[in-house]
C-alpha cells in the first residue's frame, strides 16, 4: 500500500537499529506517551530491535484509560436521568466506574448510544428536541477540536437540547505533572504524533529547557518509531536535548492554526482529575463563559458518591510508567479483554490490551 509499505521495510528498520546500536553507548529510558505508540510498539517489536541500552515506558496517553472514576461516575448518573440520551465514543462504554459502566446502565434501559463522530450526536439531538443529548467529551487535543466545532454549530442553531460533558484532557501538563513528579527519571519523551498535528512541537518546548529531557514527535508507522528513537539517542548521546519532529509529512512546529483556533475559541483551561495521576492544573478544558448553557456540568445536577478504586488494579501505575501489565496480578487472570477489570485492558490504546494482543519479550520488568 503505498505511503504505508514504504515506513515498514524490514531492510530499512534493521539498518536503522544498527545505527541506533552503534550510538547508544548510555542506559536511557524512554516514554511514548500516546498509547497508539505502545500498540505499534509492541505489535512491530521494536523494543527487541532497540539494544538494550534503551528501556522504554509506556505513558498516560490513552484517553480513556487516564479517565478518573470520578469523572466515569459521573457520566453513569447522567445516564439515569429520565429521557436523557448518553452519546459517547464506543471505548468508554465497557470502563468499569465504581459500581457500574455505561454499558451496564444501557442493559439496565439507559439510552446510551455509541457515535463516530460528534456530529452524530447532533443529529441525535435534532432528531429527538424534546430529550436532552448529552455527549461525553473524551480524548487528547485531537478530538477537542471537533467537539469545539459541535458545540459552535449547537450554539448558532439554537440546538437547546445539546449538552457537553466535557472530560477532554492537555498532553503537555500532564507531562510536566509526571517530570515533576520525579518517580521515573526519563531521559526522553516520544511526544504523540495525532496530538502533535493539532498543537505543534512549540509547547513540548519547556520539557528541554527546563528538565533536560530529550523530546521527539514520532509517526506510528515502524520507521517512524525506530527514526524517533534514533533523534532521542542522538540528543542523549550528544548531551544536547530539544524538541525534535521525526513525524514532518504529519507535524509542522506550529500545529494545525484552525484546529487550535476552534479549540482555543470555545474551551479554556482548568484543573483535570488524571487516574493513576491526581488533579493536574492547566490540563483540562471547559466550556467558556458564552457556551456555558451547553454545558452538562451546568445543566444537570447529579449526586455523585465519593468513588471507589477496583482493589487489585495497578492501572495507575502503569499509565505512570511505574509498572508494566506483567507487575499486576490480575493480568490474564481476573482481568482480559473479555472481562476487563481496569479501564487499561479496555480501551483500544491501553497497555494492558496491547501487552495482551501482542505479548512482551521475556527481559521485560515484570516478565
Amino acid at each position: 500500500m503505498k505511503f504505508i509499505d514504504e515506513y515498514r521495510d524490514s531492510r530499512l528498520a534493521r539498518g536503522l537499529a544498527c545505527r541506533i546500536a552503534q550510538r547508544s553507548t548510555k542506559t536511557i529510558t524512554l516514554m511514548e506517551f500516546c498509547g497508539g505508540h505502545t500498540h505499534a510498539i509492541l505489535r512491530h517489536g521494536i523494543r527487541q530491535l532497540v539494544p538494550r541500552t534503551v528501556e522504554m515506558r509506556s505513558g498516560p496517553g490513552c484517553p480513556v484509560c487516564v479517565t478518573a472514576t470520578a469523572d466515569l461516575d459521573k457520566a453513569i448518573a447522567l445516564a439515569r436521568l429520565p429521557e436523557v440520551i448518553i452519546t459517547t465514543f464506543g471505548d468508554i462504554m465497557r470502563v468499569p466506574g465504581s459500581c457500574s459502566s455505561l454499558q451496564k446502565e444501557r442493559a439496565n434501559g439507559a439510552d446510551v448510544r455509541v457515535v463516530y463522530s460528534t456530529v452524530d450526536a447532533l443529529e441525535f439531538a435534532r432528531a429527538n428536541p424534546e430529550r436532552p443529548v448529552i455527549f461525553i467529551g473524551i480524548g487528547f487535543e485531537t478530538t477537542a477540536p471537533t467537539i469545539a466545532a459541535a458545540i459552535l454549530r449547537a450554539h448558532k442553531e439554537r440546538i437547546e437540547n445539546f449538552h457537553v460533558l466535557s472530560l477532554n484532557k492537555l498532553t503537555p501538563q500532564v507531562m510536566k505533572a509526571l517530570l515533576d513528579a520525579g518517580e521515573i527519571k526519563l531521559d526522553g519523551i516520544i511526544c504523540p504524533g495525532h496530538v502533535s498535528v493539532i498543537i505543534g512541537s512549540h509547547p513540548y518546548e519547556f520539557i528541554p529547557r527546563d528538565y533536560r529531557v530529550a523530546c521527539a514527535i514520532s509517526g506510528f508507522e515502524p520507521l517512524d518509531i525506530l527514526l524517533c528513537i534514533d533523534t532521542l539517542v542522538e540528543q542523549i548521546e550528544r548531551g544536547e536535548p530539544a524538541v525534535e519532529i521525526a513525524y514532518a509529512r504529519g507535524v509542522k512546529p506550529e500545529g494545525n492554526k484552525r484546529a487550535r483556533q476552534l479549540m482555543e475559541g470555545v474551551f479554556e483551561t482548568c484543573e483535570a482529575d488524571w487516574r493513576g495521576i491526581g488533579v493536574v492544573p492547566g490540563s483540562g478544558l471547559r466550556l467558556r463563559a458564552e457556551y456555558r448553557r451547553l454545558d452538562a456540568d451546568k445543566a444537570f445536577s447529579v449526586n455523585v458518591a465519593p468513588p471507589r478504586e477496583i482493589m487489585g488494579c495497578r492501572c495507575g501505575d502503569i499509565i505512570r510508567g511505574s509498572a508494566t501489565p506483567l507487575e499486576c496480578e490480575l493480568f490474564t487472570k481476573a482481568c482480559t479483554p473479555e472481562t476487563p477489570v481496569g479501564p487499561c485492558m479496555v480501551s483500544g490504546e491501553g497497555a494492558c490490551a496491547a501487552y495482551y494482543q501482542y505479548g512482551v519479550p521475556p527481559d521485560l520488568p515484570g516478565a
